[in-house]
């Protein structure tokens, strides 16, 4: 068993789930990039396709982070509840 700092510093480290929240931002990005593209040339097909994916990727990131963080948690509520 190591020491509370070393546990810490591994939790902290830990970038397990990452990649879950990082690709609906950037995906996100990418079409916020797209709107503003879009709106500067006055080209309605890239502003319509930038305002859709970047809704898109914002509600992507909501679900998962909600699929990520949220349902661990009510489960070990629902655990805790139980006991």
């Amino acid at each position: 068993m190591g020491s509370i700092k070393a546990i810490l510093r591994r939790i902290h480290e830990d970038e397990t789930g990452h990649i879950d929240v990082a690709v609906p931002g950037l995906v996100a990005g990418i079409g916020a990039i797209a709107l503003g593209i879009g709106a500067a040339t006055d080209t309605d097909i890239a502003s319509i396709a930038g305002g859709v994916v970047l809704g898109l990727g914002i509600v992507a990131s909501g679900v998962a982070r909600h699929r990520g963080i949220d349902y661990d948690l009510y489960e070990r509520i629902e655990v805790l509840e139980k006991k």
